[in-house]
C-alpha cells in the first residue's frame, strides 16, 4: 500500500519540525560549553566542532538539494 501525497507531506511536515527543533535544542546546549567559568577550551577544539557541524551540515543541504533529480548524470 503507498501512502498519497498528501500522508507524505504530513509525515515530512511533522517529523521535519520535531527533528529540526530538536537539532535547535542541541545546538543551544552545546553553546552553554562555550562558558569559560565552567568549562576550559581551545581555539582549536572550537574550531574542530564547528567544522564537523558544517561538514555535516553540508551533506544534508545536498540531500536535500539533489532529492528530485531525475536524470543521469556522471
Amino acid at each position: 500500500m503507498t501512502k498519497s501525497i498528501e500522508d507524505r507531506r504530513e509525515a515530512f511536515q511533522r517529523l521535519a519540525t520535531r527533528r529540526t527543533n530538536e537539532v535547535l535544542k542541541r545546538l543551544r546546549v552545546l553553546g552553554h560549553c562555550a562558558n569559560p567559568q565552567l568549562y576550559e577550551y581551545t581555539e582549536g577544539e572550537a574550531k574542530k566542532i564547528f567544522q564537523a557541524i558544517d561538514k555535516e551540515l553540508k551533506v544534508v543541504k545536498i540531500k536535500f538539494q539533489n532529492s528530485g533529480r531525475t536524470e543521469f548524470r556522471l
